[in-house]
């Protein structure tokens, strides 16, 4: 039997998450109508939308990877240099491995676009059987740096045994190395 694909959307916001109306979820929207778009296997989906406090965020990533086995946890929000933007601080501590190269290739392809983005701060890392991605708040920015890493996050998630994702290769191709 195949795992069944999880993957987790973390919003952090303070805002956002005392509010109901649509607005406070566009970033969190953004990751879905990529995910839809970029993903051919059936997969479902885990939205949240917390404050940015570090403790909080550690027993979300807690909950989605360990209790709910998310094989992916795509976040966004705090990634920042603001006081209260902690994500990259929580997703450091809670992760077993670092993997730098995500957010490097992030913020090379916001670069084409904002000069702030040498500001952001987000990464990528390992906990078990979850890749955990940190994106950019803003909706534009999280498609462009999508686009630019989600070809090495199926493969990813093969080498920490993870369910196979099979990409929408009319939208993106995903790298896989060849075999023998």
């Amino acid at each position: 039997m195949e795992k069944e694909i999880i993957i987790g959307v973390l919003q952090m916001s303070d805002r956002a998450s005392l509010d109901t109306n649509a607005y406070s979820s566009l970033s969190g929207d953004a990751i879905l109508e990529v995910l839809t778009s970029y993903i051919k296997s059936p997969y479902r989906t885990i939205f949240n939308i917390i404050p940015d406090e570090y403790d909080l965020i550690l027993k979300t990533f807690h909950t989605l990877a360990v209790e709910e086995k998310c094989c992916l946890i795509l976040t966004t929000g705090g990634t920042g240099p603001a006081k209260r933007d902690v994500t990259v601080e929580a997703t450091e501590a809670f992760c077993q491995k670092i993997l730098p190269g995500f957010g490097e290739l992030m913020r090379m392809e916001s670069l084409k676009y904002v000069p702030t983005a040498i500001l952001s701060r987000q990464t990528a890392g390992i906990y078990e059987n979850t890749l955990l991605v940190n994106l950019p708040g803003k909706p534009a920015a999280i498609s462009q740096c999508l686009q630019a890493v989600f070809p090495a996050i199926p493969y990813c998630i093969d080498l920490i045994e993870g369910p196979f994702i099979l990409a929408n290769e009319q939208n993106i191709k995903a790298f896989r190395p060849k075999s023998g």
